[in-house]
């Protein structure tokens, strides 16, 4: 499972990336607007990345949020496209969402665990 997600995490990142910097009319448009696609795009690359490498959470999110400022400053070398603050601050903020609602579902599916272990061990006879 860890590698179906690791997978699945690296390949919203690229998609991602290829979004943010290629041709704008390749780029999937919603109803959403801009901030909305943003942070629906990076929540999930938050949560991937969260779920994908849970014993370096932290240091998967401080490299995401450098990593999603360098992608936003490559935008300055791309034809038809522009570098914002305002992108940047989504981007990452919403990423850390993601990531902390990683942490969150952890959380709930260990309290989870040890519930049903507990209920199943039953009383001592």
């Amino acid at each position: 499972m860890s590698i179906f997600v690791r997978f699945f995490a690296w390949l919203l990142a690229a998609a991602v990336t290829f979004s943010t910097l290629g041709p704008p009319g390749l780029r999937p448009h919603s109803d959403l607007g801009q901030d909305g696609e943003h942070a629906l795009a990076f929540i999930l690359v938050g949560l991937a990345f969260g779920l994908a490498y849970r014993q370096r959470r932290v240091a998967v999110a401080a490299v995401a949020v450098v990593l999603i400022g360098v992608l936003e400053l490559m935008q300055f070398w791309a034809p038809g496209r522009h570098a914002r603050l305002e992108d940047f601050l989504v981007d990452a903020a919403t990423a850390c969402v993601g990531f902390a609602l990683a942490s969150i579902a952890d959380w709930v599916m260990t309290r989870l665990r040890a519930s049903s272990t507990t209920r199943s061990a039953g009383p001592a006879e």
